[in-house]
Parts: C-alpha cells; sequence; structure tokens
C-alpha cells in the first residue's frame, strides 16, 4: 500500500515538474529594436507568449551578420529567431550560419511572393527604404523626386543617409539619370561605381550619416537634417504619433525583413513554432494594419482594407515608383562595396 502511494507521489511530481517545465519554455527573439520592435512585440511576441505559454525574452540589434557568426562560431548561440534583411539571409545562409527552414510546418512555399520563402528565411514583411520631409518647414516648393533629394541649390540643408553603401548607390545612379531598370547592370561595372561616387560626392557635405532605423526621424523632426532616407513604417509609425511628415514614394527601394533561426539554437523547435506562428496570414494581416508594412504571402492582400493598402509599398498606388532591391546583387559584391563605401566615408 504504501509502495502504491508512494509511485502515485511520484508520478503526481513527474507530472508537475513536466508541466512547470513546458510553461517555463524560453525562446530569446532579437530583433532592430526601436518602433518596429515596438511592432512585433504587439503583432507577434505578446500574441506567441499567450497562445503557447512560453517565456519570450527580446533582445536588439542592428542588423550584424558579425554578431550571429560569433556566437555560431563559439558555440555559444543566445539567440533563437532573429529578424533578418535579405542580405543577411542570403549570406548568412551560404555561411551555414542559420538554420534551414521547413516549410511544411510554416505555409505552402507558392503563396510566398517572390524571395518571400528563403532556405533560411521565411518573409516577415516587405518594407520600402524611402525619403521624407517636414511638411511643416516647407513654405513653397516641396521634394517630390529623388532628384530634388540630390539637390542642394533648389533645396539646400543637411541630408540624412543609412551609414551604408545599399541604395545609397542605386539612389545616386538614378538620381544621375540612370533607369531603375538598368541600375544593377550599371553598378556591376566599375564606369558605374564611379558615376555614383561621383553623384554621391555632390552631397557629401551636406549629409548626416545615421546608423539606427530610429535616427531618421529624430533628424528630420528636430530640424538638423531638412530630409532623410529612412524605412516606410518606421516612417508612417511617426507621423501615426502627430509628426508632419511626408514620405516620398520615387524611386523606394521595395525589399523584405525575415524570420531566421540561429543555427545551433537551443530551442530550434520552439523557435519553428514561432515562425508558423508568424507566418500564419491574420498575424500577417495584423502588421499591416499596425503599421504600413506589406505581407509576404499572397493570400494576404485578400483580407486587407483597401484604404490601408494604399500606405504600404507594394500597393497599386505606390509600387510602380519604386524598384526590386537587388539582395543577390548584394550578396555577391557587398563586401567588396562596404569597404569601398567606407574608404570613401574616410576621404
Amino acid at each position: 500500500m504504501k509502495r502504491s502511494r508512494k509511485m502515485c507521489l511520484a508520478a503526481v511530481v513527474s507530472m508537475a515538474v513536466w508541466s512547470t517545465g513546458a510553461v517555463a519554455e524560453t525562446l530569446t527573439v532579437t530583433a532592430g529594436g526601436g518602433a518596429f520592435q515596438d511592432t512585433l512585440r504587439e503583432v507577434y511576441f505578446e500574441p506567441f507568449k499567450k497562445k503557447f505559454s512560453v517565456d519570450l525574452v527580446e533582445d536588439q540589434y542592428s542588423y550584424e551578420l558579425s554578431k550571429i557568426k560569433a556566437m555560431v562560431d563559439s558555440k555559444n548561440v543566445t539567440w533563437d529567431v532573429v529578424n533578418t534583411d535579405s542580405n543577411m539571409v542570403i549570406i548568412g545562409c551560404e555561411q551555414g550560419l542559420f538554420e534551414k527552414l521547413d516549410y511544411s510546418q510554416i505555409g505552402p512555399k507558392d503563396d510566398f511572393i517572390k524571395f518571400g520563402a528563403m532556405d533560411c528565411g521565411a518573409g516577415n514583411v516587405v518594407s520600402s527604404t524611402i525619403f521624407f520631409y517636414d511638411k511643416e518647414k516647407f513654405t513653397g516648393e516641396t521634394p517630390k523626386t529623388l532628384r530634388d533629394f540630390f539637390d542642394l541649390q533648389k533645396f539646400p540643408g543637411k541630408r540624412g543617409m543609412w551609414k551604408r553603401p545599399y541604395v545609397n548607390l542605386e539612389w545616386a545612379l538614378m538620381a544621375d539619370g540612370v533607369p531603375k531598370s538598368e541600375v544593377y547592370k550599371v553598378l556591376a561595372t566599375e564606369e558605374g561605381l564611379e558615376r555614383a561616387f561621383k553623384k554621391l560626392d555632390t552631397i557629401k557635405s551636406e549629409v548626416i550619416w545615421w546608423e539606427a532605423g530610429a535616427q531618421p526621424a529624430q533628424l528630420v523632426g528636430a530640424g538638423e537634417a531638412v530630409m532623410s532616407t529612412g524605412w516606410n513604417g518606421r516612417i508612417d509609425n511617426a507621423i501615426k504619433e502627430g509628426r508632419t511628415f511626408q514620405i516620398v514614394w520615387d524611386g523606394h527601394a521595395i525589399d523584405l525583413n525575415y524570420w531566421s533561426i540561429v543555427k545551433g539554437s537551443p530551442n530550434k523547435d520552439l523557435a519553428m513554432k514561432f515562425i508558423q506562428f508568424a507566418s500564419e496570414p491574420e498575424v500577417m494581416k495584423s502588421h499591416s494594419i499596425v503599421a504600413s508594412y506589406g505581407p509576404s504571402r499572397k493570400s494576404v492582400g485578400a483580407l486587407l482594407d483597401p484604404a490601408k493598402a494604399d500606405d504600404i509599398p507594394t500597393s497599386s498606388k505606390n509600387i510602380d515608383y519604386g524598384y526590386a532591391y537587388d539582395a543577390e546583387f548584394w550578396a555577391e559584391h557587398g563586401e567588396e562595396l562596404v569597404q569601398r563605401f567606407n574608404n570613401w566615408l574616410a576621404q
């Protein structure tokens, strides 16, 4: 009888420990911070925690692949899921820094837009690099084109630009007259690179270089820059908070963000469960409502309010003004061009 009671007690204790362990599962998700991460928290992190009764720990980074490489190389992986950009997904996958994803757990690949379902990254959102200005600080003519962004005589004052070559080189060529359909063909040549840097030279003295996604709104809001490049969702959030910013869609660079799993994640199964949850059409729809990012799954488009769709990069109103950012070009040439860009900055 005593033996039976002991066995029953042991079983109860075992179930309690198992139950506690399940509740105590912890997932670390890392993204770019600021307003973007605020929306990720609202749309994905908190609902996931509630639905699956897990602890979700957040971290932030500036999309440096080097940090992930250091973790993987040292076999000290502390991040599970990372929000990545298209350059990182391609290069990181080639270098073995991310796990290959199982789309049978995520969703049909053919429901994702082009480049939306990568081996090591499931499309999170479609975003654009745009430029913008503060309407209250302009009394006459306002900037409308990339040419205006590079025209210091017509629109004098400081410009904010990301301290990386991505998009800056493409925009320099477009502002210099290269059609967007030919920009990567031209950029792949030495003559094209020289042309791009020569155009950047014309505004270099008036550029404030930003490094974090929250900085553009701060620069323009404080009047330190008359206009700045930035990411459309971040600037749209600032507009919703009362800023009198105007987004200019001319030449906007259309790109994707992804969810990736760091190679050697101690919580790979839970990480896959998170990506599956984040890729559900209704969840994606919520993100496009909360922030003006386009969904990476085709089926989500039909769920969106047409009025809201006008604010996203892939809407019929905006998409023709943009061009598709070529992550494969940057994966091939990025290391060389980053070095060349940094050398140019130092001159």
